[in-house]
This record gives structure tokens, sequence and C-alpha cells, in this order.
């Protein structure tokens, strides 16, 4: 019997729970689009019949611009093309507090115009009391762009030739500082450099001496680099780019930067992003010294840097909340996320999922903590559930190792667990979950 007999009726599809909600939020006739091109593809045996449903859903309209929700099962937890840090719920209701109108630049004990993000500032300067001032920016090039401009324009930026990374999608460091009418002074060689060569470099042409931590990638065998304790007692500005946004050390990872450490080993400014360790939104900090920090926010292009009222909100609430996504992440034990997987795949095998569990080792991503693996657990699951679950509802990304899909938990709330089940045990196909088959396909 031709299977296309069995694609479903519009009416049918719009009954269905998922998409009668999308029904009600986005308007009947929008969301029958959808239905009936899932229904051609059907037709066009581009899909199976029964799938028609499931395509739906998993193409209906959202109120976030095209973003859709993903459930991160890498076992990457700052995934870069996943939006890095996931945002607390603190930081989302402070989001929808801020949508409205809101004391962004007012005092209200004055009913004047009041400096606009003074209580991140404040928030910042309690997170990090070794910091003379603070600034925030649209994201951490944005900071490093602020401070080349602001104070080498013109003039000399002093690097180690072992420091000038690219960050991804083809970004380079040395780039950016030279857009800024800067000009590079590379110093030391790709694997060593010493204090030496900082001081034979430096003259009169030296804007700031610059520190960036290598932080998607490791250096090892015959190296050398100088702290920023000794940079720090040159003849000239010192600002430390520390990448991740650790502010203060954290015991699972020793040899991250923080800024805290750096300010105290005498950097004159720290740059970093929010969005990574911090487990904040996407922001970048400038922190140090009073003079210098005061100079970059006075620039004329700070005010095209400034990040809007929504992403202060959120920054506010991730610096003066509760722990963070992240920093639960970083907490949580493998005997936790194995137990979580075991009870996971003991609900997929109910329903015909060839489901087990295995302990594995998740990294940090996000241009943060490179090499470090942490332990952690999966769920084990044939190796073409990959790409099913990738179309699902919500989609779930995982990863692929020897044949095997992982689902991996170091990453994922345990709030998410219900959620990541059924999604599970919705892949399994009705036939094989009726005989207790073992494919996902």
């Amino acid at each position: 019997m031709d299977e296309r007999r069995n694609i479903p009726a519009t009416d049918r599809v719009l009954s269905e729970p998922r998409i009668a909600a999308a029904v009600e939020r986005f308007g009947r006739q929008r969301v029958k689009r959808v239905v009936h091109d899932a229904q051609r593809r059907a037709r066009a045996r581009e899909i199976p019949a029964d799938q028609v449903i499931t395509e739906t859903a998993a193409n209906l309209p959202t109120a976030t611009g095209g973003l859709r929700p993903v459930l991160n099962a890498t076992g990457v937890l700052l995934h870069t093309n996943l939006g890095r840090a996931p945002l607390s719920d603190a930081a989302v209701l402070a989001l929808r507090e801020a949508a409205g109108t809101c004391d962004v630049e007012l005092d209200l004990h004055t009913g004047q115009r009041g400096r606009r993000g003074a209580s991140v500032t404040r928030g910042l300067l309690d997170a990090v009391p070794e910091a003379e001032s603070a600034h925030v920016v649209g994201n951490g090039a944005a900071a490093l762009t602020l401070a080349a401009t602001a104070l080498a324009a013109g003039r000399e930026i002093m690097l180690a030739r072992g420091e000038m990374v690219e960050i991804g999608a083809g970004f380079r460091i040395p780039d950016l500082l030279c857009s800024t009418g800067a000009r590079l002074r590379e110093v030391g060689t790709t694997n060593r450099v010493e204090l030496a060569d900082y001081r034979a470099a430096i003259g009169a042409e030296t804007g700031f001496v610059l520190k960036v931590h290598p932080s998607n990638f490791v250096i090892s065998g015959f190296t050398s680099s100088v702290a920023p304790g000794e940079l720090g007692a040159l003849d000239a500005p010192l600002v430390v780019d520390i990448g991740s946004g650790l502010l203060e050390p954290h015991p699972r990872l020793p040899d991250e930067p923080d800024a805290r450490g750096a300010l105290r080993a005498g950097a004159d400014l720290v740059v970093a992003s929010c969005d990574k360790l911090l487990g904040g939104p996407q922001a970048g900090l400038l922190l140090g010294k009073a003079a210098i920090v005061d100079k970059l926010r006075k620039h004329p292009l700070a005010r095209a840097l400034r990040p809007d009222k929504l992403t202060l909100a959120a920054l506010h609430a991730t610096l003066c909340g509760p722990p963070t996504p992240t920093a639960r992440a970083l907490e949580c034990s493998q005997r936790e996320l194995r137990a979580r997987a075991e009870r996971i795949a003991e609900s997929a095998r109910a329903a015909g999922v060839a489901a087990t569990t295995a302990d594995t080792t998740a990294g940090i991503g996000g241009g943060g903590a490179p090499g470090v693996k942490l332990p952690s657990a999966a769920v084990v699951l044939p190796e073409h559930c990959s790409e099913r679950l990738r179309h699902n509802v919500p989609p779930v990304l995982t990863r692929v190792e020897r044949g095997n899909c992982l689902v991996d938990l170091f990453a994922l709330e345990p709030e998410r667990d219900a959620e990541l089940t059924e999604t599970i045990r919705r892949s399994a196909p009705a036939t094989d979950s009726a005989v207790g088959g073992a494919s996902c396909t």
C-alpha cells in the first residue's frame, strides 16, 4: 500500500498539542502553511508520512526571531554555536522586567540623568574589589578595541608572537588591534618570550603592553612566557586579556586566569567576556585603574560600543543573583551525572530505544580552559540517532564518538531531563517500539 495514504489531514495535525499552542500564538494561517509544506514533502516522498507532525513541529514559527531553543547535550559547556553560557532564571526575569521602561540612565533619587549601568558597575566592583573602576561594552572584542583605540591609536602595542591568536571564524587579534590605528610590536618567538624581550622593545612610542591568554589552544614543549606579575614592573601600562571572564580562581580550573589575580599581579586594565565562565549575557568587561577606565568611558567610541538595557539587566542579575547554570555545571559530580543518565536511559529503553550509559569527559569550550577535561556521563544511543534528535522538537545537539551517539549531560541542567527523556522516547518509531526495537530510525 502506498504510505502516502497515511499522510495525516490538516485538521488532525493542527489539533496536536504542540501545534495547537503555536496556532494560538502565531495564528492559524501561518501555522497551516507549515503543515501544508510538511504534507507536500511527504507526498513527494522526501519524508515518511508518519513524520508530518514531527516535521511541522520542527518548523513552527518562533518568537525569537528565528532562533530556536536547543538542548545542549554535546558535553561542551560553553558552546559558541549554541550561544555560549545559558542565562540564569534571575537573569531571564531581569530581561523581562527591563524590557519596558526602566531607570537605565536615570537617578530616581534626584530625578536627574544618571550614569548608564551604575548598578552593574557597583556589582562588578563588589565582585572584583581589586578594580578601582569598571566599564561594560558590547562584547570582549569591543573591550579590546576600545582599549587599543583610547590608549594606543598612532602608537605601539607590544604583544608576544605566541599570543597573536585567532579566536574563531577567521577573527584575529592582530587584525583587530591594527584596525584601531595602533601599530603592533611583536616580541619574542612563537614558542618563547622573555622579560628582556619586552624591556628591549619598550620606548617612547609604546602605548601599552598586552598580555593575551591563549584561551583556545595549548603550546607545550620548549616554551616560555612572561607572567603578568613580571610584566607589571615594566615602564608601560599593562593590559591583560583574560578571555573567558573568570572573576576569581576556580578550583576545577587551576590554570585559567582570573580578573582578581591579574589585577593583583599588576595589570592596569583587564578585559574579558561575560558570556563565558562568568555565565552572563554577551558583553565585554573593562576592569582596572580609575584613570584608565575613566579615559575609556569618556572616549567617543565608548558610546558606539555600549550595551543595551537588556544586557545590563541580565549582567546585574548574573553578578548579584544565585549561581548561574555555568557555575552549577562546574560543581556537578560525575556520580550525579551518571545517576541522571541511568534514569534517562531506563525510560528510553521502556520506549524501545536502545540506550545504555557511559562515563565521558566534557570540555569548557567557548575559548576557555583549553585542554581541560572534566568527568561527565552520557546516555549512549545508536549513531544515527544524532541526526534524528537534531531534527526533533526541541532539537537535541549531541556528539558522535566511535559509532555511538552520546547524549552528554554535563552542559544540560537537571531541570531539562524530563524534556530530554521525552524527546529521546519520541525518537523511537512506533514500529520499533512495538517490537522492542533498538533503533532511532
